[in-house]
């Protein structure tokens, strides 16, 4: 499909009220890799990956917003119980990266990404199979990847507290010029063909679960899965339903 213009999302006064870049360092835990991604001149993302096993699956895991890469540290091992390689990623001025976010360099930033973390991959002989996550704003840059993925690269999707819109990112926009670029972004998040696991809290005030359930009917994959998880809000999956969080994500990575 035909590359949307996302250059009107990048304007000051949107970037600024769309992102919540927040620094954060912590100590490397153990088992666990840094890594400094270069994007731009002079600009890399911080970017930390916690392996189990070279023939294991691995997802490539974007957040959700005012979260970081180390917030992570108490969580990944938990992808490393269920047999999965964890590599997550910051964006521009989030954790230990440099720059300035903006919403097309999320996405443009995303590419590189992936393709580190193949290099990182193949140098360290890993065989599994490549999943992307993406878990609230994570999911633009989830989205991006999936939707691209030309030569089948990446064997899965996997969304939590997403929804197929632009959402915080159109506010600011002309009404026409917003209905537009909305109509364009869900057409690429239908566009996207490979098997696709949504996770999403019954209660998420944020983003609705009927906006969830129907992007899951509209991923023209036959090997998708839904899980809803009674009492849940957007931030609070987790507590409310770790088993059946974990169990959706091992079944569905083959792990």
């Amino acid at each position: 499909m035909a590359a949307i213009d996302y250059s009107a999302l990048d304007r000051p006064e949107i970037s600024m009220n769309s992102f919540y870049p927040r620094r954060n360092r912590t100590a490397l835990p153990e088992g666990a890799a840094d890594y400094a991604v270069p994007v731009a001149d002079g600009i890399t993302l911080s970017c930390r990956f916690f392996p189990v096993g070279a023939a294991q699956p691995t997802i490539l895991f974007f957040y959700g917003n005012g979260e970081t890469a180390a917030d992570y540290d108490n969580i990944a091992p938990i992808y490393n119980q269920v047999g999965v390689n964890f590599f997550v990623a910051d964006y521009r001025g989030y954790g230990q990266s440099g720059g300035l976010p903006t919403f097309s360099a999320m996405l443009a930033d995303a590419h590189q990404v992936q393709a580190e973390l193949g290099r990182i991959l193949a140098s360290g002989g890993y065989t599994g199979a490549l999943f992307v996550m993406g878990r609230s704003m994570g999911r633009h840059a989830a989205f991006e990847l999936a939707a691209n993925d030309a030569v089948g690269t990446i064997q899965g999707l996997i969304v939590e507290s997403g929804r197929p819109t632009l959402g915080n990112f159109c506010y600011g926009l002309p009404p026409e010029a917003a209905e537009q670029m909305e109509t364009a972004y869900r057409d690429k998040v239908r566009s996207i063909t490979r098997p696709a696991l949504v996770i999403h809290g019954e209660q998420d005030t944020l983003a609705p679960v009927e906006q969830a359930i129907e992007m899951y009917r509209d991923f023209p994959s036959e090997e998708k899965r839904l899980l809803t998880i009674p009492g849940a809000g957007h931030n609070d999956l987790l507590y409310r339903g770790i088993n059946e969080y974990f169990t959706a994500i091992r079944g569905f990575v083959g792990a």
